[in-house]
Order: structure tokens, then sequence, then C-alpha cells
């Protein structure tokens, strides 16, 4: 008796359509799987009185194991090896970590911008010192302009001319800032 062999064009289509269909298996057993554990674990929950944020954690922490292992698994078998995905991912995460360090500051000195444009413990023309701590003067000028990064403080001086101080946003969240709303501060006495 001879064997049964397939047309070509349905051999490639059974080619392709077996992979996809084990991995929508996988992930059908994945959503499946979980349904079963979420009931195990509200029961757990429910019998040891555990608070709901116990139970939802516990639900999102398997929801996120159980679809990661389970993408993991149906694209290796749609043949994307697991090893390449993984080295994407981990490089990915490493370049986000450096870029979001990088740019710190700069996110750090735009809220703070947003919290002196709401909060308003200064406006602009209102004369200010930022002190570094209480026996030393700080930086001291009249607010000329506030924008996403910096305050800019005009510091006028009789004898060594007029400058201009520019001091990044969140300086102000990490000393205390001396304001005078009318008029200028009074005059510094130099140190003999």
């Amino acid at each position: 008796m001879a064997a049964l062999r397939l047309p070509d064009w349905l051999q490639e289509w059974a080619s392709l359509a077996i992979p996809v269909a084990q991995a929508l298996g996988i992930l059908l057993a994945a959503w499946l799987l979980l349904r079963l554990l979420r009931i195990v674990v509200r029961r757990i929950c429910d019998h040891y009185r555990l608070p709901a944020q116990v139970a939802v954690s516990a639900r999102r922490l398997l929801g996120v194991l159980l679809y990661v292992s389970a993408f993991m698994l149906a694209l290796g078998r749609l043949g994307v090896s697991g090893s390449v995905l993984w080295t994407a991912l981990t490089g990915f995460t490493a370049v986000a970590a450096v870029a979001f360090f990088a740019a710190w500051s700069v996110l750090s000195n735009i809220f703070c911008s947003v919290l002196i444009l709401t909060t308003r413990p200064f406006r602009v023309h209102d004369h200010i010192e930022v002190l570094e701590n209480g026996d030393k003067p700080g930086l001291r000028g009249r607010v000329i302009d506030i924008n996403l990064l910096y305050t800019t403080l005009l510091e006028e001086d009789a004898l060594r001319g007029d400058t201009v101080l520019q001091i990044p946003n969140s300086h102000f969240f990490q000393r205390t800032t001396r304001r005078w709303r009318s008029g200028s501060p009074p005059a510094t006495t130099s140190p003999e």
C-alpha cells in the first residue's frame, strides 16, 4: 500500500498553519491556566483573610509571568529564538536606563519649573536669595526670567557691574530661598 502524499500547496500551508496553531494553543492554555490560578489566589486570600492588595498584586504578578512565558514559548514555536529576544530586551532596557539617568537632571529641572510656576514661591521681578546654609550668603538677585530649565537672576553690583545668574530650577527645592516682594533687598555688608 502506497503512503498518502499531500499536494505541495497543502504541505506549504500545513508547515505554516501548524506552528501558528501551536502558538495559539500555548496562548489559550496560558489564559486558561491564569483563570485557574486567579481562582486559587482568591480562595487562598479569602481563607486566610489577606488584604485585597495582596490578591491584586498576586494576580498581576502571576499574569505577567504567565503571559511573558507563554509569549516566549509561542514565539519559539514560530521560529524566533528566545536568546535573541532576551538579548534585545536586555539591550533595550540598558539603553533606556542610561538615557533616563542622562536625562534625569533635565527632567528634574522641567518638573521643578512646573512646581515653581504653579506654587509660586517667587515671581518675576521679586528679589530673592538662595541660601547655602544659615550663616553664608548665597546667590542673590532680581528674578528676570523663569523658563523650563533655569531661573535667571540679575545681580546688581555698583562696584563689579551687573551680572546674570542662571540657576537650575531643581536648586530651589534643595536650598532655602529668601524673597523680598517689594523694593530691593537690604544692602549687603561685605565681610572685613
